[in-house]
């Protein structure tokens, strides 16, 4: 199966026991952009923002 960026987001949000809301503050999005990045209606992102979630999920 392939790498999801949506399903990491989401899979290591669950296992560091996060809300969507609690993580997009850490990153500096919304909430929404949350969101919208698990359920890949958000496919594109930029390498700030992907490198703030990186740090925020410690991945």
């Amino acid at each position: 199966m392939p790498w999801r960026l949506s399903g990491l987001i989401k899979q290591r949000r669950a296992e560091m026991g996060i809300s969507q809301r609690k993580l997009a503050t850490r990153v500096g999005v919304s909430d929404a952009y949350i969101a919208q990045l698990e359920t890949r209606e958000r496919t594109n992102s930029s390498l700030d923002v992907l490198r703030r979630l990186g740090k925020a999920l410690k991945v």
